[in-house]
């Protein structure tokens, strides 16, 4: 297939072409968040405490995947920049950059995890035997961050270029591998060794490496590689990696500062014992599971505002938003009903007990209405994003951690008031993301300025 027969990638401000871009990847999203779930579930058999830890490793875990995050979204606004442009022959040098940065930050990421993170973790949980679950288990787990940073930068070629439609083959590849190992590992089913709580973690790792291969063997057989000409130039291009880091960097510190706020969170969590740090786990499922469409809008935005900006559509920049607001604003708040009409149903799967749910159902109150707003928030921040002025996000992001963190110190800690007003924190945070970025897609500074 030679350059010639690529179709044409410039999207339409059209609700048919939101959703076509949006549904899959949600499905993409949705199927990492079902093996949190799946984990989660099978490690709350192992006990409370089990649940617990399970919480401070999976945030710990999302502090970095959230650097891959930042790259992948800063490489995807270049990617769709270029495909508004029409400039095909620059995609493939972008990617090829991307790749090389991607690795380089996951050496990073092993290299901390190995030799800071269990002096950090001694320091700050109270329990021994946490510090101690926590630490084995990260030794395995941060081994994935190579797959994931690797598999992260296929949903920047492919959302950028919008072809979502295929995201779905590595991720189901990734969730079968990730609920048969889990099962397998954790429990010794399946004629494989029984690892306990660690064995989530060999499954997570294993799992995102079979959803890395899926995914660059569909990228192969599908042509995509000589459609846009991934594989013609891989040497270092300073230019382009500049750009990417120039794009990504605040965004990377972005997202970092939003998950280092959230570990903080659930370090104040542990200081309450394991069943406020178990229900937390449990709310962080309910953020990631049924955030999950939430965040393919959030995405779809990056992408389309960016890539109609390519195309000298900036009048219509607002007018996309709006028609995208619309539809994550109506899927958080029948999300938000069900939860609320049926909370013991979503909280049994965890296996708990009664004590636990009765506990769980008023923070599950305040996390749910706060995943309305965040379905409002999130659209409006990711525009910022798709207009390329990521400093801007980074600003946002910083004065919404600090009062943030001032929040849940304030509440968990110097008053010991119950985790349902500290989880309130959210609809602090996204209101605060909320205003600011409204206000400056409102003020139109953003125009006129190249990528």
């Amino acid at each position: 297939m030679q350059t010639s027969e690529i179709k044409d990638y410039r999207v339409q401000i059209t609700n048919k072409q939101i959703l076509s871009i949006t549904l899959p990847i949600a499905a993409a999203i949705i199927v990492p968040q079902l093996n949190f779930v799946t984990n989660n579930i099978f490690l709350g058999q192992l006990g409370e405490q089990s649940l617990s830890v399970a919480g401070i490793t999976g945030v710990y875990y999302l502090i970095f995947a959230v650097v891959g995050i930042g790259l992948n979204n800063g490489l995807q606004m270049l990617i769709s920049r270029r495909a508004g442009e029409n400039k095909i022959d620059a995609i493939g040098s972008l990617f090829s950059q991307g790749i090389r940065l991607a690795i380089v930050m996951a050496i990073l990421g092993i290299i901390i995890t190995t030799f800071v993170t269990p002096t950090v973790f001694s320091w700050s949980l109270k329990n021994s035997e946490d510090v101690k679950m926590a630490v084995s288990f990260l030794n395995i787990r941060i081994w994935g961050l190579f797959f994931l940073y690797l598999y992260q930068m296929r949903n920047a070629l492919l959302v950028g270029t919008n072809q979502t439609k295929l995201l779905i083959y590595g991720t189901a590849a990734e969730a079968i591998t990730n609920v048969v190992l889990d099962y397998g590992l954790i429990f010794g089913k399946l004629g494989l060794p029984k690892l306990g709580f660690n064995g989530a973690a060999y499954a997570s790792v294993i799992a995102e490496g079979m959803g890395l291969f899926v995914i660059f063997l569909v990228i192969h057989y599908k042509g995509i590689g000589k459609q846009l000409q991934l594989f013609k130039n891989w040497q270092w291009n300073k230019s382009n990696a500049v750009l990417i880091l120039t794009q990504s960097a605040p965004l990377i510190g972005q997202h970092l500062l939003s998950i280092i706020a959230w570990e903080f969170f659930y370090i104040l969590n542990e200081h309450h014992g394991s069943q406020a740090g178990a229900i937390s786990n449990v709310m962080r499922n309910v953020f990631g599971f049924f955030g999950c469409v939430t965040w393919a809008f959030a995405s779809t935005t990056n992408t389309m505002v960016s890539n109609i900006i390519g195309q000298g559509l900036e009048n219509r920049v607002e007018e996309l938003i709006y028609k995208i607001m619309k539809l994550s604003f109506l899927f958080a708040l029948i999300v938000c009903v069900i939860l609320n009409i049926f909370p013991h149903i979503f909280l049994s799967v965890y296996g708990q007990g009664d004590d636990f749910i009765n506990a769980a159902i008023p923070v599950l109150r305040v996390v749910s209405t706060a995943l309305v707003l965040m379905s409002i928030s999130v659209v409006w921040l990711n525009a910022v994003t798709g207009t390329g002025q990521t400093k801007i996000n980074l600003a946002i992001e910083f004065m919404a951690i600090t009062v943030y963190c001032i929040y849940v110190y304030t509440t968990l800690e110097k008053l010991n008031m119950s985790i349902a007003i500290g989880w309130g924190s959210e609809w602090l945070y996204w209101g605060v993301m909320l205003i600011p970025s409204y206000l400056y897609i409102k003020s139109g500074k953003w125009k006129g300025k190249r990528v």
